[in-house]
């Protein structure tokens, strides 16, 4: 199985910004593609950001633009950091990273980190 652990959340000001960061470790040679996900309060957690195998980048347009994300990879685990700029309210959130496509009955989530941007 995999393990992820996010971390870089807090509390910052509308226009800031903040780099969120994922450690994924165990199993992970047979994901090729990572997201980041996110769950804002009363909604269901969805896909914000894609980084594929082929190191091409996939965003939700509510983040487009303002959110970068990136990957690397060791021999036993890999690190994705999601960075952040001109935040915005709404993008107060539980963030979390997990391989592509994963939904609720995915096993393995982390613990997310919550970022609140008010």
């Amino acid at each position: 199985h995999v393990q992820l652990v996010e971390s870089g959340g807090g509390s910052v000001q509308a226009g800031g910004s903040r780099t969120l960061s994922c450690v994924a470790s165990g199993i992970t040679r047979i994901y090729t593609c990572w997201s980041w996900y996110r769950q804002r309060h009363g909604e269901a957690r969805a896909t914000i950001a894609m980084y594929d195998n082929d190191g091409s980048t996939t965003y939700a347009d509510s983040v487009k633009g303002r959110f970068t994300v990136s990957k690397a990879s060791s021999e036993k685990s890999v690190t994705s950091t999601l960075q952040m700029n001109n935040l915005k309210p709404e993008d107060t959130a539980t963030y979390y990273c997990a391989p592509c496509g994963k939904g609720k009955d995915f096993g393995y989530w982390g613990r997310g980190t919550q970022v609140t941007v008010s």
